[in-house]
């Protein structure tokens, strides 16, 4: 989300709406909002601003700083997801580049999830060796990288591989189709080739890829096509996407919940959530399997107030979205204030 600081884009309220329309139950904010979230009192003041306000429920990922941070980290360690860092530039100017404290910041934290892209992914699954901290590699975007992930869990690392959906359903031949697509299709990491697409799929179907993520990055449309600005909205019709390959086979049911739910949840010790289980909370998603609709302007959610998918056909359509037993979300209809801020095994 972007909230606190740039919530003209998409404040809490209205992403978890969003969220809740697309099936999603519980998401994890990111700290490169405004301020960075990289202080325990910065952690504190958004998680108060959330009170109330979400939809579904929610925790926190926690920023490494270039300044170190060690200390804050340390003391939000069983309140955080994990501790995000930056080794490429991207939304928020939070790169960290000196290797001592990149060294620090691993060794402080129970897990850390990275933004890193070739070369720098390499040097993340270095220090994570080194320093024996699990890592989690976020928005994986070319076939090198699947093979120095791979690499990395063949040698016995606690290593894990997020893919997103622009990753997988859109390359460079989307974003070459027209100007205004070389400007609302410009993210960290850039869109790939058709190539890339493939062997993200495979790493998927052969257990490389533990993980979905939404990558929800909203700016307004004039922002995209007025600037360079980097990220779309994507957490709207994420599940909607995958449930495509879902009907034509590429994946199945049990994959798919492993990778968009109970995977996320174990690796992150996301307490009673990503299984249909005793004790668990009754999460739930209803979708129309039947509904092979086109997305449209008009379906739109988010406060960005436009997709990088309109004209894709869904493979189902989000029809129910329940948390802990309560319907927040029914054919269009949405019960606002029952998100509650997620807690952790570890």
């Amino acid at each position: 989300m972007r909230d606190p600081g740039l919530t003209h884009k998409e404040d809490f309220s209205s992403g978890s709406k969003t969220a809740a329309r697309g099936g999603v139950t519980t998401f994890l904010d990111m700290p490169n909002t405004i301020p960075n979230t990289i202080t325990k009192e910065s952690l504190e003041e958004k998680k108060n601003i959330m009170i109330g306000k979400s939809y579904v429920d929610y925790g926190f990922h926690f920023g490494g700083s270039k300044a170190d941070n060690t200390e804050d980290i340390k003391q939000v360690i069983n309140k955080a997801a994990s501790t995000k860092i930056f080794l490429n530039a991207s939304t928020g100017n939070m790169l960290v580049e000196d290797d001592k404290i990149l060294y620090k910041l691993f060794e402080a934290s129970k897990i850390v999830t990275v933004h890193a892209e070739e070369k720098m992914l390499d040097k993340a699954i270095n220090i994570a060796k080194q320093t024996n901290t699990p890592l989690y590699l976020c928005h994986l975007s070319l076939e090198s990288e699947i093979n120095s992930l791979k690499k990395a869990k063949d040698s016995g690392m606690i290593i894990y591989g997020e893919a997103t959906p622009h990753h997988l359903f859109l390359n460079t031949e989307d974003v070459n189709k027209n100007d205004k697509n070389k400007m609302l299709l410009r993210m960290k990491p850039e869109l790939r080739e058709k190539s890339d697409n493939d062997a993200l799929w495979n790493a998927i179907l052969d257990g490389t890829i533990d993980t979905i993520g939404t990558d929800h990055a909203p700016h307004l449309l004039s922002e995209k096509l007025e600037k360079l600005t980097f990220g779309i909205p994507s957490i709207e019709h994420s599940l909607e996407l995958m449930l495509k390959k879902v009907k034509d086979s590429t994946i199945n049911i049990k994959l798919l919940t492993k990778i968009m739910s109970e995977n996320t949840a174990k690796i992150f010790g996301i307490k009673n959530k990503g299984l249909l289980k005793e004790g668990f909370d009754a999460d739930f998603v209803i979708s129309d399997l039947n509904d092979e609709s086109i997305i449209e302007d008009k379906d739109i959610i988010t406060k960005a107030s436009w997709s990088p998918y309109i004209g894709f056909k869904r493979g189902g359509k989000v029809i129910t979205t329940i948390v802990r037993g309560n319907v927040v979300y029914n054919n269009g209809k949405f019960h606002e204030g029952f998100g509650k801020e997620v807690y952790y095994t570890y």
